[in-house]
Order: C-alpha cells, then structure tokens, then sequence
C-alpha cells in the first residue's frame, strides 16, 4: 500500500463541509435533525398509516410541482434502487424489444439486464467510448428506448430524444432534483434519491407518462409471469394510495420530502439547475487552466454538471491526492472504481456550496505542490 504523506491543509483553506461524494450524496445535516425530532410520530410506525403515507403523497406533489408535470403524469416509488427498477422494467415496461443507449457503468447495466431476461428479444445497444455519448437514433423494431440523462460514472450529460413511437425511459439518477429537462421528451424518469435528491438508498421512483401507464397496465393484464415485488402495475397501485408495496425505509422517504421541498422552496428545479452548472463550471474552469490537470470530458456540451470527472497527468498520483484529502476531512473524490482512471470525481449537486467547491479546488492545489 502507498504511504499517504503528512500533509495538513490550513484550516482557511479547507470547505465548510467535506463531502464531495457523487452517491450517497451531502445530506442536509439540519434534516436529520428534524427527523430526529419527530420523536415518536413517524420512525418505527406503520408505512399504511397517514403518518407516513402523507409524506409520500408530499414527495409525489412535490415532483409534480418542481418539474410542472403534465395531467395524467404519475409518480410511482418502489422499493430497490435504479437497480430494481431494471429488474422491474425488463417485466413490466419493456413489450418485447428495447434499444439501450450506452455511454458508461450504469447505462450499460440496464442493457444488460434485457439481455439477460429470457421473454423479452436481444436488446439493440447503441454505444459510445466512455466520456463520449451516443447520438439518439431511431432503431427499428424496439418498443422501448433507454438512455441516462447523467451518467455518473463518467461525468457525462447525454442527449435523449423521442424515436419513432418508442417508449422513451431515462435513468435520471444522477440528474433528478438537479437537472432541469423536458419532460414530456421521457415517458418513464426514473432515479434512486442517494444523489442529488440529497436523501439515503433503498428506493426508487419513476415519473410515468400516460404513455407509459399504459404499456405497465397492458403488461399486466397479458399472460407475462411477474414476480409481485417487481411488478410496475403493483407498484403503482399503491402509489396512488401513497405507499409503497414493500415497507420502505422511513428515513429515505422523509429526507427526500425535506429535500424536494427545500428546492421548491428555492425556486424549483430552475434553482437547482443553476446553483450546480454554477459549482461544476468553476471545476472545469480550474481543470482546464491547471497544469497538472483537465476534465476527463473533452466535448464542453458534454459535461456533466453535477459530476465533474477530472484527469490529472502522469506525474501526479489522483490516488494520493484524494487519500490525503480524505484525511483532511475532504472525502469521497475517489473516481469510479471500474473505470480505472488517474483522476477525481467531484459532485456538485444542489446541496454543495459554490464556496465548498471552491474551496475544495485551494486544497488540490495545496496537496499537489506539496506532493
């Protein structure tokens, strides 16, 4: 193992808050406090009873009211990550054929979880090298279209477009509650609220189109084995009960109501949207006018502006610069394991200060002249 050199960065220099991590993402501390302080009245009671139930009715209103979703939209919310929602949609979503466009880990992950699932057709994968991303195409024969909005293993932010008569359905997970887009180009937006939402694991939620209510009810009511815990129709069933199928946890859903209502409250997904191109503008600034390093991105439009990726050259050792910011307190800058890159990754979701990020950049710059 390499040794990590002393090195102690000036307080003066050091962010407010240290968490950079692009999943789990910076939780508002005061949440949890308010969490805490609702004492008996919600942890440990039933997820059918209104305690909880109104705080996911509050989730559901509060997505309609930040991204302005048209009639007949509908949020659903399941137990699982994104990862489930995969599982789920490869049985409840996808008809017989989708066309997956890929530009990294985790938009790569759902096209192979189609590929694995023996009722549906061979999917079409339409790829890109990593830091890049595909063009949407029409792809004949497919009945579903999946793209990322925001790839977070990369740093990417990837276009999407309708296709023909495709169901359109975007990973959103890295994008939701920070990245504003149009919604009615997607039938199915779906992330985990880990990241920008600000909140804990665990769940899934999904803003369906009429559209797309429809292809989950037809589904259903056709001859396709569905297992219960990942059946869409189920799901959203009782979502419009406001509850979930499976008992969620408490803690995921209650932090991710404080945090959708703290962005309405700033002025919805608009706020958002800036406050994190501004945060990621000022990384890529640094970036490109270092000398040791340069967003990993090359195309400008491409990237991402919640999870900036940055190489740094041969000579200097991103490993060991993210291990002594780890050990000043700044952590989780590591890159995405899999991709084996000499490199940061760096989030700048809604939750983490301009001045955190700049501040951050001061540290980096400390580190390295002292490595």
């Amino acid at each position: 193992m390499t040794e990590i050199p002393e090195i102690t960065i000036p307080s003066s220099l050091l962010p407010a808050d240290g968490r950079f991590g692009s999943g789990p993402g910076r939780v508002q501390t005061t949440f949890v406090d308010d969490l805490a302080a609702t004492g008996t009245s919600y942890m440990g009671t039933s997820h059918r009873r209104p305690a909880v139930r109104d705080v996911v009715a509050e989730i559901q209103s509060g997505l309609v009211e930040m991204y302005d979703l048209p009639d007949g939209y509908e949020i659903v919310l399941g137990v699982g990550g994104a990862t489930a929602f995969w599982d789920a949609a490869t049985f409840g979503l996808i008809a017989r054929r989708s066309a997956h466009f890929v530009c990294g880990e985790f938009s790569r992950k759902f096209a192979d979880a189609a590929a694995k699932t023996p009722h549906l057709d061979d999917p079409i994968v339409v790829a890109a090298e990593y830091g890049g991303a595909p063009e949407p195409e029409e792809v004949p024969g497919v009945d579903t279209a999946s793209f990322i909005h925001n790839e977070t293993s990369t740093g990417v932010l990837a276009p999407f477009a309708r296709l023909g008569s495709a169901l359109v359905a975007i990973d959103g997970t890295s994008a939701a509650g920070a990245i504003a887009y149009d919604v009615e180009a997607a039938d199915a937006y779906y992330f985990s609220p880990q990241k920008a939402l600000g909140s804990e694991g665990g769940l899934w939620i999904v803003m369906l189109s009429p559209l797309a209510v429809d292809r989950i009810e037809s589904i259903a009511a056709s001859d396709r084995w569905i297992p219960p815990s990942l059946s869409l129709k189920t799901a959203l069933d009782n979502a419009r009960l406001h509850q979930t199928y499976n008992t969620p946890a408490l803690t995921t859903l209650y932090l991710l109501a404080r945090q959708i209502r703290f962005v309405n409250t700033m002025g919805g997904i608009e706020w958002a949207d800036g406050t994190t191109r501004r945060s990621s503008a000022h990384l890529y600034r640094w970036a490109e006018s270092s000398t040791f390093a340069q967003p990993f991105v090359v195309n400008a439009a491409l990237r991402s502006p919640t999870v900036a990726t940055i190489d740094f050259v041969s000579g200097t050792p991103a490993d060991r610069v993210s291990s002594v910011l780890r050990s000043n307190g700044i952590v989780d800058t590591e890159p995405y394991r899999k991709l084996g890159r000499n490199q940061l990754r760096i989030a700048t979701f809604p939750n983490i200060d301009l001045e955190d990020v700049e501040a951050l950049t001061a540290s980096i710059d400390y580190v390295v002249q002292r490595l």
